[in-house]
């Protein structure tokens, strides 16, 4: 019997097995992964230096220990080449052909490069997984300077941790205050005051020229005239999801891998789920929806055709400078309405079009109000 093949070991692959196997405990399951197959949580990665956690403290299972527990197999450090949906196979580079009772495509994100002048350019880092993770902290002085590229989740999550322990962190953002694209101005100021308060160097209405390597150091130049001197240049401007194995396979992708409601691809056979797959025009690269999304794949795989389901997710931004938690809204139009609190502790509700809440961020103390308003919202996807 051909197993059920699973392309990716992070998060959305790994909590699908795990849930596969509370209905399922015999059939086949293979991983393969490109990356060492270690087990771990991702968001722990932009909190390690604060909880004073080494890069392999964070493996939570290896390689074996995974497929001891999920009694599959796991095959690491394998690339993919190519998915035959018609023949019902994958190719390994090399040639090596395996085939699949049914696939599940949980490839993840790219980070988003920008192309930057100057001879220190190739040098941009980002953080998209633990290997980069390790790389980066082999690479950071104790009390370094970090250069952080754009001011949203990731980028403000890496500058609390790093100056929260002591690094000299600059972060820049063409935006006037930092998570722009999901807080509303007065909570985004809120934020940005406590990171600088915190020891963040804020480089806020401007972009990056120039990036030159200058002995052991490098320089940036930004828009606005900004000279900043980091041994480490990090950016953390988004995430691309991984689709170029799928659209060369004939699978709708848009941006995305395009899934309907039971996390089908339009190849039969062939699912999505997690940072590389878009349902209802939604991609969320968080841990929550592809916990979902997991949890109702595991139903359909095991026999139990069961649709996606997304209720509210806020999510927790880990600034502890400044607490912050939102809930993206549901509907892509409306408005943030009247700014309520004092001081840091605000709170902001979106409402649609129609005038309906749905969506709400939070600062400071108000965090405290997450899950009584989302109680409120309705849901982010209904099932069916």
């Amino acid at each position: 019997m051909a197993p059920i093949v699973i392309i990716g070991t992070g998060h959305a692959g790994v909590m699908l097995g795990r849930e596969f196997r509370k209905r399922d405990a015999e059939t086949p399951l293979l991983y393969l992964t490109a990356d060492d197959g270690a087990a771990y949580y991702k968001p722990n990665l932009s909190k390690a230096l604060a909880d004073g956690k080494q890069p392999d403290a964070l493996v939570m299972q290896s390689p074996d220990k995974l497929g001891e527990v999920l009694n599959a197999s796991v095959r690491a450090n394998c690339q993919v080449s190519k998915i035959d949906p018609a023949a019902q196979h994958v190719e390994l580079t090399g040639g090596e052909r395996i085939a699949y009772s049914k696939l599940v495509l949980a490839l993840g994100a790219d980070p988003v490069r920008l192309p930057f002048e100057g001879s220190g350019a190739g040098e941009v880092r980002s953080v998209n997984d633990l290997l980069d993770y390790r790389s980066f902290r082999d690479n950071l002085p104790a009390g370094g300077r970090v250069a952080i590229i754009g001011a949203g989740l990731i980028g403000s999550e890496f500058a609390n941790d790093l100056a929260a322990t002591d690094h000299v962190v600059h972060l820049i953002d063409l935006a006037d205050w930092p998570l722009s694209r999901l807080l509303p101005q007065p909570l985004g100021q809120a934020l940005g005051e406590a990171l600088a308060e915190g020891g963040v160097h804020l480089h806020l209405g401007q972009s990056v020229k120039r990036i030159e390597r200058n002995g052991e150091t490098l320089s940036i130049e930004t828009s606005g005239g900004d000279a900043i001197q980091a041994d480490i240049v990090l950016s953390a401007v988004g995430l691309a999801p991984r689709t170029t194995l799928a659209s060369a396979a004939g699978i709708h992708c848009n941006r995305g891998v395009v899934v309907d409601d039971h996390l089908a691809t339009n190849a039969a056979d062939v699912y999505s789920l997690g940072d590389c797959a878009e349902i209802g025009g939604h991609v969320l690269p968080y841990i929550m929806p592809a916990t979902h999304a997991a949890r109702a794949l595991a139903a359909t795989l095991a026999g139990e055709a069961t649709p996606l389901s997304w209720p509210a997710m806020p999510v927790v931004v880990k600034t502890p400078m400044c607490p912050t938690v939102v809930c993206p809204p549901s509907s892509a139009t409306g408005s943030w309405g009247q700014i309520e609190g004092e001081g840091r502790d605000l709170s902001a509700i979106f409402t649609d079009d129609a005038g309906q809440a749905c969506g709400f961020a939070l600062t400071g103390a108000a965090t405290r109000r997450r899950g009584e308003l989302a109680k409120l919202m309705p849901p982010l996807l209904k099932s069916g």
